[in-house]
């Protein structure tokens, strides 16, 4: 079992766990802002693996509410991916080099709770790439499943950006302490 699936493994198998677990219901409140920070793990995926063994985030979240149980987001923040050493055989010698990532994100979205906990949501933005001095904008885009209680929202996510002819995925877990405003 490769590193991904075990990654996969356990992340389902966690939020299989909180599922289980009582708590208080989490539909948003209509009219009502929530305000939530997050801890991002992130696993990418596709091409993106050959240059990046890992990622962080952090990321804060608001969240107002249209319905009872449809919510309007806004999530920020900075993702941080370690990166592979790389070997180049372009030109006469070979040599080592890596490929740094750092993106702020700007996403809007929108979260449905398909019961009092259970939501799936959708986000799309502009990862803005800040390693190195800067560089391109990316558009971004996920979408994923979460649990969330009164304090505390597990979410997992696939997401994507692309910028200047590449596209990157990443498997994504986050865990969010939040509180309404």
């Amino acid at each position: 079992m490769n590193k991904k699936t075990k990654f996969l493994a356990v992340a389902l198998t966690a939020l299989a766990l909180f599922i289980g677990v009582q708590s208080n219901a989490q539909s948003v409140k209509k009219g009502k802002l929530r305000f939530n920070i997050g801890t991002d793990a992130l696993l990418p995926v596709g091409d993106f693996s050959k240059t990046s063994n890992f990622g962080l985030g952090i990321t804060p979240q608001l969240q107002y509410g249209l319905t009872n149980r449809v919510a309007l987001t806004f999530t920020s923040g900075i993702y941080h991916f370690f990166p592979k050493d790389m070997i180049s055989t372009d030109g006469p010698q070979p040599y080592k080099y890596r490929w740094d990532m750092d993106l702020i994100p700007a996403k809007a979205g929108i979260k449905a709770f398909v019961t009092s906990n259970i939501y799936v949501n959708a986000e799309a933005g502009i990862g803005f790439q800040v390693d190195n001095g800067g560089g391109d904008s990316k558009f971004m885009a996920s979408g994923g499943a979460g649990y969330a209680t009164k304090r505390w929202d597990f979410g997992v996510r696939y997401e994507n950006f692309s910028g200047n002819n590449y596209r990157n995925g990443m498997i994504g877990l986050r865990v969010a302490y939040g509180f309404g405003l």
